[in-house]
């Protein structure tokens, strides 16, 4: 893994935490292909790391010194904890605790990004709901992943964008930060996947199958053939496991590629027929749903431009 840029905001934040007698998160420090880490935002509140894996290559178990706020906001990849091994795409944030072996793996090409967010302990426990974390000194999540609504995606996508611009002060960078981590673990925001193990699996199967090319315009019948199941039952348990409708599920993962791709694209009608979207007007209008604003409008707003 690539070390984080800017040295003076890291050495700030190591600082705070050991004179706290508490560690940030620990990433691997040897050069490495597959990650490149950059720490974003440092104070005594927050610490936020912008992190892109290559998906090439064998990944090492690492371990996160804190309980940490993963959202992924590019690409699907398993997260693999212990024995538990969980789908994350941007859907998702996966909440995952301090001294836990963690492992990385990509079903599909393309690797992953994703915003980790590590907050003082003494503010996170004020966030989650009852029964998010365990009861003890050492703030622990009692679940690996929870699906967030679009609203924490563009969240997410303002708060890279404001700090890889440089156009966040700390103190609203710090509120950014902690909106978005109390969007991502509200319970009435997120939503906790429900299902018998063997229904998670196909749900995961069928993510894995919308992600192989976000794009493609699948048919329910296209779908079950690749995953094994009947249209109907598909669909009804999707719904009940996640608790939204299939075909949603595939719109927020093509908005939440968009948001990643906004910077790199001038002509943003060619950014929603190339992810799918039958014309700009359906682009524009499921974006408005979904994040309030036309594409153009968020554009202008984050990236000032």
């Amino acid at each position: 893994m690539a070390r984080a840029s800017g040295p003076a905001p890291e050495c700030r934040g190591w600082r705070h935490w050991q004179r706290r007698g508490k560690l940030p998160p620990v990433f691997p420090t040897d050069a490495s292909p597959l990650f490149q880490v950059t720490r974003l935002l440092t104070t005594t509140l927050v610490e936020v790391i912008d992190s892109v894996h290559d998906g090439h290559g064998h990944d090492v178990a690492q371990e996160m010194a804190a309980a940490t706020l993963v959202l992924p906001y590019r690409g699907l990849f398993e997260c693999h904890v212990g024995d538990e091994r969980v789908v994350a795409e941007p859907n998702q944030v996966l909440l995952l605790n301090a001294g836990v072996p963690v492992r990385f793996s990509h079903p599909v090409p393309g690797g992953h990004a994703s915003l980790h967010l590590t907050i003082d302990p003494s503010v996170l426990r004020e966030l989650p709901p009852p029964g998010l974390l365990q009861q003890g000194e050492v703030v622990r999540f009692t679940r690996h992943r929870l699906r967030i609504d679009p609203r924490a995606q563009a969240l997410t996508a303002m708060l890279r964008y404001s700090l890889i611009q440089g156009i966040a002060e700390p103190l609203e960078a710090e509120s950014l930060a902690l909106t978005l981590a109390q969007r991502a673990l509200g319970p009435r925001t997120a939503h906790l996947a429900e299902g018998r193990l063997g229904q998670q699996k196909l749900v995961d199967r069928v993510k894995l199958v919308l992600s192989t090319d976000l794009s493609r315009r699948w048919t329910l019948a296209e779908i079950a053939a690749e995953t094994g199941g009947s249209p109907v039952y598909l669909t009804q348990m999707f719904r009940e496991v996640e608790g939204v409708p299939l075909y949603r599920y595939q719109t927020r993962l093509r908005l939440a590629r968009a948001l990643d791709l906004m910077a790199d694209y001038d002509d943003l009608t060619a950014l929603g027929l190339e992810l799918g979207f039958s014309s700009h007007s359906h682009f524009t209008a499921a974006f408005r749903q979904a994040y309030g604003r036309s594409p153009t409008e968020f554009r202008q707003s984050v990236l000032k431009r």
